[in-house]
C-alpha cells in the first residue's frame, strides 16, 4: 500500500485524543490577566530510555513537570502562589524526530496560600525565573527516577545530571495563542499526507518548517520514515492532555474563587448551529443514519 494512502489511515494509537470538558477547560474561559507558555523538556541523553519505556516514563515527565512549575511558583520570591494550568505532551519536531517535552499554558497569578487574595507577578512581562524552574524539574524527575524506576535510572549517563536542563517561559498575551498552538498539535496526528512531495518507491520526500519558518525537506526511505512517524503513537490509555491546580476538575470551589477574586464571569459558551443531515442526490431528501461500515482492512 502507498505510503500516501497509509498515512491517512486511523493510526493504531492509543487514545483519540477528545476536547477538554469542565467548565474551566476551554477558550472561552480564559482569565483576564496575562498567560505565559511554559516548556518542560530533557537531555538528548534521557530520550532513549523515555522512548523505550512510555508507558512508565510519559506520565512521569508529565507528573514532575507540573510538579516543578507548582513547587517555584509557591514557594519562590517572584509569586508565592497555588496556581492553575494545562499541560500537554508533545514528542515531535516539526520534522518528526523524537524530543519528548511538556508545554503549560498558566495564566499570570494565583491564590494566596490562605485562597483570600490573587496574587500578580511581581513584574509585567515576568512570571518565574527559567534557571529555578529546570533545576527544580531535573531534580524531581531525578528523585522520582531513582524511586519508583531505579533499574532505569542506571541506564542514563551520569553526566545528563550535571547538564543545564531547560525550562522556557513565554509570555503568550491573553493565553489564546498558545491554545490555538498547542491544538494544532493535540487533535490532530503528527504528520499529514498533504506534506508529502513524492513517493517514488524508494524514498519518501516531506516538507517542514524549522523554529524560524523556514521551509525545508526531508527524504527518508519508507522504513525509516514509517519508524519515525511511528515512534509517536502513544501507550493505550495514556492521558496527554492535564489538568492542574485550581484548573483541574476536582478543583471546583478553588475555581469560583478565583472568578470572585477577579470579579469575572467566564463568557458563555456558543455552540455552532446543527449541521443539516444530507440530501439525497437522487430524490434530495433528508437522509437517517441507519448505520456505520467498518473500514476495510488494508490490502
Amino acid at each position: 500500500m502507498p505510503i500516501t494512502r497509509a498515512i491517512t489511515a486511523p493510526v493504531p494509537s492509543a487514545v483519540t485524543p477528545t476536547p477538554p470538558s469542565g467548565s474551566n477547560a476551554n477558550g472561552a474561559n480564559l482569565l483576564p490577566v496575562p498567560y505565559y507558555l511554559i516548556t518542560f523538556t530533557v537531555p538528548a541523553q534521557l530520550r532513549q530510555v523515555i522512548r523505550s519505556h512510555q508507558k512508565d516514563l510519559y506520565p512521569l515527565f508529565l507528573r514532575e513537570g507540573a510538579g516543578a512549575l507548582r513547587d517555584i511558583a509557591r514557594d519562590h520570591k517572584d509569586l508565592g502562589a497555588q496556581i492553575g494550568f494545562l499541560a500537554v505532551l508533545q514528542t515531535w519536531t516539526r520534522d518528526l524526530r523524537y524530543h519528548p517535552h511538556v508545554h503549560c499554558v498558566v495564566p499570570g497569578g494565583g491564590l494566596s496560600p490562605d485562597r483570600l487574595r490573587w496574587i500578580n507577578p511581581k513584574r509585567a512581562g515576568y512570571f518565574l525565573p527559567q534557571a529555578v524552574l529546570a533545576l527544580r524539574f531535573r531534580t524531581r524527575l531525578r528523585q522520582a527516577l531513582q524511586q519508583l524506576h531505579p533499574q532505569l535510572y542506571v541506564q542514563i549517563p551520569r553526566a545528563a545530571w550535571a547538564l543545564a536542563w531547560v525550562a522556557d517561559v513565554q509570555p503568550v498575551g491573553t493565553g489564546e495563542p498558545a491554545l490555538k498552538y498547542l491544538a494544532a498539535y493535540v487533535y490532530r496526528t503528527a504528520f499529514s499526507a498533504e506534506r508529502i512531495l513524492a513517493d517514488d518507491g524508494q524514498a519518501i520526500t516531506f516538507a517542514y518548517r524549522d523554529n524560524q519558518g523556514r521551509p525545508g525537506t526531508v527524504r527518508l526511505s519508507p522504513e525509516r520514515f514509517l519508524h519515525r512517524f511511528l515512534q509517536h503513537v502513544l501507550p493505550r490509555g495514556l492521558q496527554r492532555i492535564r489538568h492542574f491546580g485550581f484548573l483541574s476538575a476536582a478543583a471546583t470551589a478553588q475555581w469560583q474563587r478565583v472568578l470572585a477574586l477577579l470579579d469575572w464571569k467566564p463568557l458563555p459558551r456558543i455552540l455552532p448551529p446543527p449541521q443539516p443531515p444530507p440530501l439525497c442526490p437522487v430524490c434530495q431528501k433528508p437522509m437517517a443514519l441507519i448505520g456505520q461500515l467498518a473500514r476495510a482492512p488494508p490490502r
